[in-house]
């Protein structure tokens, strides 16, 4: 991941919808690289099928995954909770499911941020009802202000935030702002 060089703007910063940076490209990747050799060791004997969290995931289920030095397979399911809003409308909607099956495998569940817990619990339980031989979530971003559940244990970890609506990374608000290189705060309010 390249980073901006010192004392240089980029055109993120003119941008009015964005806030303070919670999270630098700097931080962001030397994090993951500390959750692949953490996902390595533990997984060493047995590979993990990553299962990837569409859309916002990809970009950190990709550079996890290049950090992950056990031969891999990858799929993805797309879920939805939100729609256009910044607020999550209580109903889970799956979008794709998976094309793999499940049956006897050790699944990691690569999310990129645990915010109500309700899409989190709802593909936990989908995906324990597969059959997998373990099922583990590895989370880019947990909220402060997630109450600790048992349908919500969390092996791996990268950050935790204050509970602010952010974006980048992967992250969006209304399909906007995935490629942003950091965490912003978004200050916008309700897209347009």
């Amino acid at each position: 991941m390249p980073s901006q060089p010192s004392g240089v703007m980029s055109v993120w910063d003119a941008d009015p919808a964005l806030g303070k940076v919670v999270l630098s490209v700097d931080q962001i990747a030397k994090r993951v690289a500390e959750l692949g050799k953490m996902i390595t060791a533990d997984y060493a004997s047995r590979p993990p099928l990553l299962v990837g969290v569409l859309k916002g995931a990809f970009i950190f289920l990709a550079d996890l995954a290049r950090q992950i030095q056990l031969p891999l397979e990858l799929d993805f399911m797309a879920v939805s909770s939100y729609g256009r809003s910044t607020k999550t409308s209580g109903v889970v909607r799956i979008l794709k499911d998976l094309d793999i099956d499940l049956t006897g495998r050790h699944v990691l569940i690569v999310e990129d941020i645990l915010d109500s817990g309700l899409t989190l619990s709802y593909l936990r339980k989908s995906l324990l009802a597969r059959g997998p031989e373990s099922l583990a979530v590895c989370s880019l971003l947990v909220k402060r202000s997630v109450e600790p559940r048992p349908d919500l244990e969390i092996a791996y970890v990268g950050f935790h935030i204050e509970p602010e609506f952010v974006v980048g990374y992967g992250l969006d608000v209304a399909e906007r702002y995935r490629n942003l290189p950091d965490i912003r705060v978004y200050v916008a309010g309700e897209p347009a």
